[in-house]
């Protein structure tokens, strides 16, 4: 019978009979499934060296007599150029689970055994982090083009150099799908690379740091965004943080070295404005009541991830309050410099103490010396650190304010006043 909307509609399955095809009298191969379950579905039926193929097209509910029939003529005028839509519709099938975020977990399994551990956990972030709006494409729906407008907002966001270690690990990741068969070429050939000279000179105001404070809101990037400002360390240290890596009552952050760029244990003194911030994070749990570990996040056994656009959101509020005039542009990574300028030339701050406040590798203190001074002027460093939390508090309050010290052997406070006049001072 030819299988049209009224046809269809008098067909009746035999008795006895659950499920049985219908094939139309004019197409051949073209038919109708019908079950006695009520759901019917359209189908085709060819052979192929010597095998019987079908092809579901869709259900009866979902396309009319009309459009399966067109669907149904352009599958069987393939099949008899000699192609095989069962075929190919397998291996449609089998490339959109071969997404992006569904190999990834076979590639980090692989460089965890080849990389040095920091270097494993910057290509984790590159990759689970930064590129995780292309989780859900298909490899294949990877192009030069989704690549390059990936690494653009990277660079919006984050800077230069953080663009360009995304596009190393991006290219690693690509280079290796194509040896395991799932490319023909690796799309991250010929995107361009940042030029990282230009963007890390840039130093922040004592003004440009009270707008960007008191744009920020009270959400999670609020809090990070401002321990980046008081304590100069890195935006994976603090987005990343973690409850065991924090004591208050001691003021201090303990990285452990498989979360610092240097691979070192890294200790980062707390001023009182940060020690007030990390007071007011919440402790959370998960449904069975096991703490969560990370201070920061979202998504359990990840810290911070939603950079980009909360600072998008940050930047649109400053143009707001700023009659539609943005800031020049900026990244966290700036608060570094901006911190280690300030600690300089405006408080006297020897180098090689700026230098372990920042965490650079070894600072002044290498050798026998370094390994065995594991505080590495500890002391210097939270009075540093104390000044530059009370000069934020009086950019943002506009009174003046007094930096308290507390050393980890528990003494009394140690009350300093920050200069006013912006000049440098002795360091004492």
């Amino acid at each position: 019978m030819k299988l049209t909307a009224t046809n269809i509609r008098i067909l009746k399955l035999p008795a006895g009979v659950t499920d049985k095809v219908f094939f139309d009298e004019d197409l051949p191969g073209f038919g109708l499934r019908v079950r006695a379950s009520g759901v019917h579905s359209w189908m085709i039926q060819y052979a192929i060296a010597g095998r019987t193929r079908r092809v579901v097209l869709g259900l009866l509910t979902a396309l009319d007599p009309g459009k399966a029939r067109g669907i149904a003529q352009t599958l069987l005028a393939k099949v008899r150029l000699g192609e095989d839509p069962a075929a190919d519709k397998h291996r449609v099938k089998v490339a959109a689970g071969e997404t992006f975020g569904a190999l990834l977990p076979r590639f980090l399994e692989r460089q965890e055994t080849r990389l040095r551990p920091r270097s494993y956990v910057e290509t984790v972030r590159h990759l689970q982090v930064n590129a995780r709006p292309l989780h859900g494409l298909p490899i294949e729906a990877v192009t030069r083009r989704t690549i390059a407008d990936r690494l653009a907002k990277i660079e919006e966001g984050n800077g230069a150099v953080t663009r360009n270690r995304v596009r190393s690990s991006l290219s690693a990741y690509f280079t290796w799908l194509a040896r395991e068969g799932y490319l023909d070429a690796n799309p991250v050939a010929f995107t361009n690379k940042a030029d990282e000279n230009g963007g890390r000179e840039r130093v922040l105001s004592d003004a440009e740091l009270r707008t960007i404070w008191l744009a920020a809101d009270d959400s999670q990037f609020g809090a990070i965004l401002k321990l980046l400002m008081l304590t100069g360390a890195r935006r994976t240290e603090i987005g990343g943080l973690m409850w065991d890596e924090l004591n208050l009552n001691a003021a201090i952050i303990t990285l452990p070295p498989a979360r610092t760029k240097n691979g070192r244990e890294h200790l980062v003194p707390l001023s009182e404005p940060a020690i007030e911030i990390l007071k007011a994070q919440p402790r959370r749990a998960m449904p069975d009541g096991t703490p969560w570990e990370h201070v920061f996040g979202a998504t359990v056994g990840c810290g911070y991830q939603n950079y980009s656009r909360a600072k998008a959101e940050l930047d649109t509020r400053i143009a707001a309050a700023n009659h539609g005039k943005a800031l020049e542009p900026w990244t966290l990574h700036d608060f570094r410099r901006s911190i280690s300028t300030a600690l300089h030339d405006r408080f006297g701050v020897p180098p090689h103490v700026v230098e372990v406040i920042l965490g650079h590798a070894g600072g002044h203190k290498g050798g026998v010396a370094g390994v065995y001074n594991k505080a590495l002027y500890l002391e210097e460093r939270r009075r540093a650190l104390a000044r530059w939390g009370a000069h934020i508090t009086e950019l943002m309050t506009g009174k003046p304010a007094k930096a308290r010290v507390v050393d980890l052997r528990g003494a009394a406070a140690v009350k300093s006043r920050p200069g006013r006049d912006g000049g440098r001072r002795a360091w004492s």
